[in-house]
């Protein structure tokens, strides 16, 4: 009993491991249609008796304005380009300030963020933070950062059911994605800790302050390379 237990757990195993593996070089080329959480946010939908919203619209990286591109990673992941998809002295900032009861982002990179949008679940558990580390390694091994960035561009929640780069950009300013400027890209960027809840333009004074905050970040940065 015992033997067929440890064989049925060692071909779930190196099924899980193919079949990942499998996914993420698929990804590497085909664009990815949707998200777990789009399907979580469609359901919350219609569990609340309201129609479905749900706008995405997939757009190459060189169809998205380097502003943007620029603008989250002075929001969300400083060291985006020079890490190996953890950022180890975020996460220990970010534990010290939890410690303290102080309120903090996680310390999350955008490789780690785009692994749990892409191929995990919502929520916080050990298991889902074990398997999101797995994906995060493979998508910087398979992917390599330029993927990551296009991706995550493509698949983040932007809004309320609006997911992507050329979705926020006719969402928030009624313009292409390529087209948006510094100071609508640090919006965007600046809604991105809840999507759902604040607004890139017409914004109240904190996300004005975000905004001043990421667009001196942005002064700092040299041209973007992968």
């Amino acid at each position: 009993m015992i033997k067929k237990i440890f064989r049925w757990v060692w071909k779930a195993m190196l099924w899980f491991f193919g079949l990942s593996i499998v996914s993420v070089i698929i990804f590497k080329w085909v664009p990815i249609p949707f998200t777990p959480l789009m399907v979580t946010r469609i359901i919350e939908f219609k569990l609340d008796g309201n129609d479905a919203i749900y706008s995405h619209d997939w757009e190459p990286l060189e169809n998205i304005s380097p502003n943007l591109q620029k603008a989250v990673i002075a929001s969300e992941d400083a060291n985006f380009l020079n890490h190996s998809g953890f950022d180890f002295k975020a996460m220990q900032k970010a534990f010290k300030s939890n410690q303290k009861g102080k309120r903090l982002k996680g310390g999350s990179t955008i490789s780690q963020q785009t692994a749990k949008n892409v191929f995990l679940w919502q929520g916080r558990s050990y298991v889902r933070k074990g398997l999101e580390a797995y994906f995060t390694i493979l998508i910087e091994l398979i992917w390599g950062k330029e993927r990551i960035m296009e991706v995550y561009l493509n698949s983040i929640e932007m809004g309320n059911g609006v997911y992507g780069a050329q979705e926020a950009a006719r969402h928030w300013y009624s313009k292409k994605a390529i087209e948006l400027t510094p100071r609508e890209a640090a919006g965007i960027a600046a809604i991105l800790p809840n999507p759902r809840k604040f607004k890139a333009s017409n914004s109240s004074s904190y996300i004005n302050k975000r905004k001043d905050r990421i667009m001196r970040s942005m002064r700092h940065m040299g041209s973007i390379k992968y």
